[in-house]
């Protein structure tokens, strides 16, 4: 069964006119249990209100969105479960930290789940070792810490709601080469421990080259293109043409390869560049 399905979704902004172009149209999408795809496209392609339809935040003007398999508009009761099924974090959400305490924080989604307080403090604590933060970091107050320990609070807050999908949009957006890779080392570790599905929004082309396994285009709110990591990066006039860019390590393969030098130019990640280095090295290749 798939994690996430949408069917010609369709949505357009209250109050506008038949020829105002769709914010996203006929959007045909498939996110299988347990994967990670990546969501790219231009400033205003669509990609958040795209993910604001999967929880159920924004009602479709026309089309379907399943979650595990249900439609999430069918009925009170499947929307609601859909806003827990499907964990959203919006772009720097340590800006919606407000309680006193980072444990109160985090606890405020399960809580509203109307779990108990056990089930409540288990969650808790294992969304916190998610985001690679100790217990000590219970008691203290969420504005006294680092911007990426705030970021990771804030991302602990929806992992303890424990949905079967975790929806990240930019979630590296404003941290320090530090700080971004360890909230990638933490999406890798949260899916690897739970194998869950994830969707993450981003801009880094390199980080979706190292993360994801599907890659969905969005372009002026449709779905321009849909495949591997390997299958979208293969078409960088495409993505250019739409104001995107493939990794550097693949422009530089490119490169490499119209130099004459008999390299693949099937690179997306600086590791795929090393071993193709040392392959044209042993097969004995002078540059």
């Amino acid at each position: 069964m798939n994690a996430i399905e949408t069917q010609a979704l369709t949505y357009r902004y209250p109050n506008t006119s038949k020829s105002t172009p769709a914010a996203i149209e006929g959007i045909d999408l498939t996110v299988a249990a347990g994967e990670l795809l990546a969501v790219i496209g231009h400033t205003g392609s669509g990609k958040s209100t795209l993910v604001q339809h999967l929880n159920a935040l924004l009602k479709p003007t026309s089309g379907t969105v399943f979650v595990d398999g249900k439609n999430i508009w069918e009925n009170k009761k499947a929307i609601r479960q859909a806003r827990f099924l499907v964990g959203l974090c919006f772009q720097y959400p340590e800006y919606q930290l407000f309680e006193e305490t980072v444990e109160r924080d985090i606890a405020f989604g399960p809580k509203n789940m109307g779990l108990d307080a056990e089930e409540i403090r288990r969650r808790v604590l294992h969304s916190l070792q998610y985001v690679g933060l100790t217990p000590a970091y219970l008691e203290k107050s969420p504005f006294d810490l680092s911007g990426g320990e705030k970021r990771r609070v804030a991302i602990a807050g929806v992992m303890a709601m424990e949905p079967h999908v975790l929806v990240l949009d930019e979630p590296t957006a404003g941290l320090d080469p530090g700080g971004k890779e360890q909230i990638l080392e933490m999406i890798r570790q949260y899916r690897g421990e739970t194998g869950r599905t994830v969707l993450i929004i981003s801009h880094n082309m390199e980080e979706v080259a190292r993360m994801a396994e599907r890659v969905l285009v969005l372009h002026q709110g449709k779905a321009a293109m849909q495949g591997t990591v390997e299958e979208v990066f293969s078409r960088g006039t495409e993505l250019a043409a739409m104001g995107l860019t493939v990794p550097t390590v693949t422009r530089i393969f490119a490169r490499l390869a119209q130099t004459g030098l008999p390299v693949h130019t099937g690179v997306y990640t600086p590791e795929q560049g090393v071993a193709e280095l040392r392959r044209v090295k042993w097969e004995g290749v002078e540059a």
